[in-house]
């Protein structure tokens, strides 16, 4: 039996998008902190998705290669998601992840100097890197220059992707992304 940080148990956490199903990693959910040890290349998704959100955490300015800082901020962050929901906080981030990733982007292709966009599906790892990175981007904008600090910040952006409200950061910019893509086609 694995749970989260010690305290929430993964055995009951559902993914209902059955295309990110293979590309969400529950089952090492005990050990956070691989160093990267499964991953060679394309098997990214033997990571546990709780060590990708603390790598994605880490990618700021202000805690690049603090990894310990990251975890503590994914911690906290949980434990005000349950405070607030009193639910299961690993089922709110499956569902934010599967709300804020984009299905479809462009690309870029040049015919005879020509740059013309190409809208495209977009693969399901990344559709997972994607909401990853959007979720904990729109935590660190809320939690700059704010008195808000960043695991509430990150609490309530995954509780709002989570329930899809188009006013958090993250399923904007899938909005925006998609909305692009649409115009492309």
């Amino acid at each position: 039996m694995s749970k989260i940080f010690g305290k929430w148990d993964v055995s009951d956490v559902k993914i209902d998008d059955l295309g990110i199903k293979q590309y969400v990693n529950l089952e090492s959910v005990l050990l956070p902190n691989t160093g990267g040890k499964a991953v060679q290349q394309f098997s990214k998704s033997r990571v546990s998705i709780i060590e990708r959100l603390i790598n994605k955490v880490m990618r700021s300015e202000k805690n690049t290669g603090k990894k310990q800082k990251a975890y503590n901020i994914v911690r906290d962050a949980f434990d005000i998601v349950y405070a607030k929901t009193k639910e299961n906080p690993m089922q709110f981030l499956i569902k934010a992840i599967e709300n804020a990733g984009p299905r479809e982007e462009i690309v870029r292709l040049k015919y005879g100097g020509i740059s013309v966009p190409k809208a495209v599906d977009t693969s399901t790892q990344r559709r997972v890197d994607q909401a990853l990175m959007f979720i904990v981007q729109g935590a660190q904008r809320a939690s700059f220059k704010s008195k808000r600090r960043i695991e509430e910040c990150l609490a309530s952006e995954i509780i709002a992707a989570s329930r899809y409200d188009v006013k958090c950061y993250s399923v904007s910019r899938k909005g925006e992304k998609e909305r692009v893509a649409k115009a492309a086609r």
